[in-house]
């Protein structure tokens, strides 16, 4: 097979489905022979692509499954449908993709994070739950919707139903916002790739001021890593109100991003533990948003990937590897991230200890407390141990006389101030090449790969745009590149608001409390669509034409009833989050060198309530585009045949040719239907 980078210019030449005003009323309640008498409908041999709908929708075991093979296997030749889309070069490169989309920077800058402050292995424990669950079989059903229909998000969903053919757009519209700030995560990533071609590393120490040999009091009073990430990359203002230009470093940075992104898009994909939290609202709500943040269903990349690939793939086969490979990528993250910020935590909290005993000399010095009270000389050596120790022998008086003037040490206090924010993995990186020999190779060893990492899911995200508008526009894929071109130079400039010096806070306000409603919005709208419009044993009837194998009815199950309560509750709890509580951020206050949280305005709420509403909007304005659009009924014919709809041309063409298909099940299947005698719903 070509790969897309060497057929992306050819032009796809794939019929395309027009809105339902285009078809004209041509049913009644009459009878299928008499419209064919009546030579309003002509019966025409089914081509391979079409006979893929003509299976039995009620698959309900694995009995079910093997007598549709059957009825295939003697019935119809297992062939390709023939198609002129371009196609993945091996399916290497098409889960290279697939999996670099999932497992991209949210996976290490904010799973750790989310981790630590919601319960620990509480978390985790959710987390896999929902991963096999609801993630996995939603992966599935986008990989397998992008496959079976050869088309991007927006087609898909109008082939599914036409009443929700707003998805798409609202997909597409996720993937702009979304891709907007996600590329500033990329362009800190390169800065601090830059960054690291210098020996010593620029945040391995306070700089001195200037004209001076002092160190910078702001950085002093934390640590070197903290005053770097905040002052020198995102030149940070104490609130989200203090604007201003964009940062020129950061500007670069984010210029040079969007350029090896535009270039990698031409190129294609070659160049590229606490119990109780089980029992809170809050951690299975932000687990579910993690998930569906670092996965990226919703987002439409996985369907316009997958519409890419042949649809004999084993799609349900790529739906686990992605999931575990994510799963495994987010763990690592986790226990790299705990390792680094503990060993920090220690430092800090021996720091603590320390302090405390040089205050303790100088008020013995000064005659304030008595000279019982001197700390060891050893415990400069064995700060941990020897602190404890020494407090403990002290007598209960001199004790309760030394205690008021010391700070409290405590290791858990001091892990949990430096696992604040989610910048907190960036953090972790650069602490932990301040510390190795080699520190530059080791610093541009990890900012590769951070790199790497935003730039394979940008690459997703794009994919989740341009795809649809090359399938929603077909005057458009002979000119790809330059699609491709006009995309990014307006995606660039609209990034630039998120690297101003208040720019991470609109970061943060957006992939905190914005993008979350969009998404659960739109894969609750997929899943019911493809469970209970198009029919979930439809659906897998199709699957098991495509794979030739048999799927295992679980999934109808999962499709239809748990994975819709599950993103039903999830919609909800975050929707009364952000109504009934305050939203906040973390920020920089430079007068005391340390983050504090601080209230988002009230015009910031104003702000993601139009963003939410313009997202979610095309949904019910395509809904009533098809319901004005629609001037004809249709009745149900109830006589063992498909009866499909074929679009007719507008105006007084002469190519204007209104028609119906009217094919007939097979006679196999129609046995298989007979032997169940089922009429029930496509989920029951």
């Amino acid at each position: 097979m070509t790969s897309v980078s060497e057929n992306m210019e050819a032009q796809d030449e794939r019929p395309q489905i027009s809105r339902p005003s285009d078809f004209k009323s041509l049913i009644t309640t009459t009878s299928a022979s008499q419209l064919l008498k009546s030579d309003l409908i002509t019966e025409e041999p089914m081509s391979e692509e079409q006979k893929f709908d003509t299976v039995s929708s009620y698959i309900w075991s694995d009995e079910d499954n093997d007598e549709i093979l059957e009825t295939i296997d003697n019935d119809e030749p297992k062939e390709e449908a023939p198609t002129d889309r371009p196609s993945w070069a091996n399916k290497i490169e098409y889960l290279l993709a697939q999996v670099g989309f999932s497992v991209g920077l949210s996976t290490i800058w904010r799973f750790p994070y989310l981790c630590f402050h919601n319960g620990g292995g509480s978390f985790l424990i959710i987390y896999m739950l929902m991963l096999f669950l609801v993630g996995v079989p939603l992966l599935f059903l986008e990989m397998a919707a992008g496959q079976r229909m050869r088309q991007g998000s927006i087609g898909v969903w109008k082939v599914i139903s036409p009443w929700i053919g707003g998805v798409g757009y609202t997909s597409f519209m996720v993937c702009c916002i979304v891709g907007l700030y996600y590329s500033v995560l990329m362009a800190w990533s390169l800065f601090y790739l830059v960054q690291s071609f210098q020996s010593p590393l620029p945040w391995s120490m306070c700089p001195l001021l200037r004209n001076s040999s002092d160190f910078d009091p702001e950085c002093e009073r934390t640590a070197p890593t903290t005053y770097f990430w905040y002052r020198n990359v995102l030149k940070a203002t104490d609130e989200i109100e203090m604007g201003g230009l964009p940062v020129m470093h950061l500007s670069v940075s984010l210029f040079m991003t969007w350029l090896i992104i535009c270039i990698s898009m031409i190129k294609g994909p070659k160049s590229t533990g606490k119990v109780p939290a089980l029992y809170s609202v809050q951690v299975w709500r932000r687990t579910g948003n993690q998930l569906f943040l670092s996965m990226g269903p919703g987002f439409g990349s996985f369907t316009a990937i997958s519409s890419y690939i042949p649809r004999s793939n084993n799609c349900v086969m790529d739906a686990f590897v992605v999931a575990l490979l994510n799963l495994t990528a987010s763990l690592t993250a986790t226990v790299f991230v705990f390792a680094i910020m503990g060993h920090l935590a220690t430092e800090n909290n021996e720091k603590c200890y320390l302090r405390n005993a040089e205050t303790v000399l100088y008020l013995i010095a000064s005659g304030v407390l008595p000279a019982e009270a001197h700390p060891p000389d050893s415990m400069y050596h064995d700060p941990s141990s020897i602190y404890s120790t020494w407090l403990k022998s002290l007598p209960k008086q001199t004790k309760d006389t030394v205690l008021p003037y010391m700070t409290n040490c405590n290791i858990a206090h001091e892990l949990k101030e430096v696992m604040e924010g989610p910048g907190v993995a960036i953090v972790a990186f650069t602490n932990i090449t301040s510390v190795f020999s080699g520190s530059t190779f080791w610093a541009i060893i990890i900012f590769v790969l951070l790199a790497s990492l935003g730039l394979s899911t940008m690459i997703g995200i794009m994919q989740g745009i341009v795809t649809p508008l090359r399938d929603t526009f077909s005057s458009l894929r002979k000119y790809t590149n330059l699609l491709t071109v006009g995309v990014c130079v307006p995606m660039y400039l609209g990034s630039l608001i998120f690297v101003t010096s208040s720019g991470s806070y609109y970061v943060n306000l957006l992939d905190d409390y914005w993008v979350s409603l969009p998404l659960f919005f739109v894969v609750i709208l997929e899943n019911i669509a493809m469970a209970w419009i198009y029919g979930a044993r439809r659906f897998l009837a199709d699957l098991i034409i495509m794979l030739g194998h048999p799927i295992s009815p679980i999934y109808r199950w999962l499709w239809c009833f748990l994975s819709p309560f599950v993103l039903l509750v999830l919609f909800v709890s975050t929707l009364l989050h952000l109504s009934l509580k305050t939203i906040t951020y973390l920020a920089w206050d430079s007068s005391i060198s340390n983050e504090v949280i601080r209230i988002y305005p009230s015009w910031a709420k104003v702000l993601l309530i139009i963003l939410i509403i313009i997202t979610i909007l095309p949904i019910p304005a395509y809904f009533l585009y098809t319901l004005i659009g629609v001037d004809f009924t249709v009745s149900m014919i109830h006589s063992g045949t498909t009866v499909i709809f074929k679009p007719e041309a507008k105006g007084n063409s002469p190519k204007s040719n209104p028609r119906l298909q009217v094919r007939k099940s097979q006679k196999k299947i129609n046995k298989i239907d007979k032997q169940q005698g089922k009429t029930s719903l496509p989920c029951e």
